[in-house]
C-alpha cells in the first residue's frame, strides 16, 4: 500500500494506473536528452553512477557532509507532507526515509523513468513513499501541500528558465511556515583553487550550472512571491550553497 495523504490509502494498482497515466503524457525534454542522456536519461547511466563512492568523488569526497546539511534543515524527525524534486543518485533519498516520522509522508518525483525505476529499486515498496514521474516545472500538487520541500542538486543542471519555474513551483506547494532546501552548486572564492578547476569541468558537463556561478538562486524567485525567510551558507570554499526559504 502507498499512502498518498496521512490516513488515506491508494493501493498499488490504482498508484501504477495512475503514473501510466502521466508518464503516457510526460516526455523527457530537449534539454535533458540533449545534455545529459549519459548520465540520467540512458539506461547504463544507473549502472555507471548509482555508486556511493563515484558520487562522492563528483562532489570531491563532501556527498555526506552536504546530504546531512540538508536532513539538518528537515529535522531529526520529519513530519507531514515531504516533497524531493528529482531523484538523486547516492543515499540521500534512503537518509530521508530513516527520519520520517510515523505522521510523515514522503513524495519523490523525477521526469525521467530511468530515474523512476531506479529509486523503485533502491527504495523498495515502503508505506509512507511515493516515487512518481512528475515534470518540476509542473508540479502535481496542491498549492500549500508540502511541509518541506527539499531540491538537492538539481537547479544546475536546469537552464535559466525551466530553473525559474521550478523554483516557483517548489514555493507554489510549500504551505505558508514551511520549508524550501536548496542545495547545489556556487562560485567558490576567489583564493579557491576550485574557482578555476571547475570552469572547464562545469562548461564541458554541465553547461547550466555557469548561471549559479554568475548570480544567486534568489535571482529566480518568481516575482511579488517571496519568502518570509532566507538563510544562505557555503561550503568548501564557497563551492557549494545551502539556500534554505521559509514560506
Amino acid at each position: 500500500m502507498i499512502f498518498d495523504k496521512p490516513g488515506v490509502v491508494t493501493s498499488d494498482a490504482t498508484m501504477a494506473a495512475r503514473s501510466a497515466s502521466l508518464s503516457a503524457t510526460l516526455a523527457v525534454p530537449d534539454y535533458l536528452e540533449k545534455t545529459y542522456w549519459w548520465a540520467y536519461t540512458h539506461p547504463n547511466a544507473v549502472r555507471v553512477f548509482e555508486r556511493q563512492w563515484l558520487v562522492n568523488l563528483i562532489l570531491w569526497g563532501n556527498f555526506s557532509r552536504l546530504r546531512d546539511l540538508a536532513l539538518q534543515d528537515m529535522g531529526e524527525l520529519i513530519h507531514g507532507q515531504v516533497l524531493q524534486v528529482a531523484c538523486v543518485y547516492g543515499n540521500f533519498t534512503e537518509h530521508v526515509v530513516r527520519r520520517l516520522g510515523p505522521d510523515a509522508h514522503l513524495s519523490v518525483i523525477d521526469i525521467a523513468p530511468v530515474q523512476i525505476t531506479n529509486m523503485h529499486n533502491k527504495l523498495g515498496p515502503h508505506p509512507q513513499v511515493s516515487v512518481l514521474q512528475q515534470d518540476s516545472t509542473a508540479l502535481h500538487f496542491a498549492d500549500a501541500s508540502q511541509d518541506t520541500v527539499v531540491v538537492f542538486f538539481l537547479l544546475h543542471e536546469q537552464p535559466a528558465e525551466v530553473r525559474r519555474k521550478t523554483i516557483a513551483e517548489a514555493l507554489r506547494v510549500t504551505r505558508p511556515g514551511g520549508k524550501i532546501v536548496f542545495v547545489d552548486y556556487h562560485r567558490p572564492r576567489a583564493s579557491s583553487p576550485f574557482r578555476y578547476l571547475m570552469v572547464p569541468i562545469l562548461m564541458a558537463l554541465e553547461p547550466f550550472a555557469m548561471d549559479l556561478w554568475r548570480g544567486e538562486i534568489t535571482d529566480w524567485l518568481p516575482v511579488n512571491d517571496a519568502p518570509a525567510h532566507i538563510d544562505k551558507q557555503t561550503y568548501f570554499g564557497g563551492l557549494y550553497q545551502k539556500v534554505v526559504m521559509v514560506r
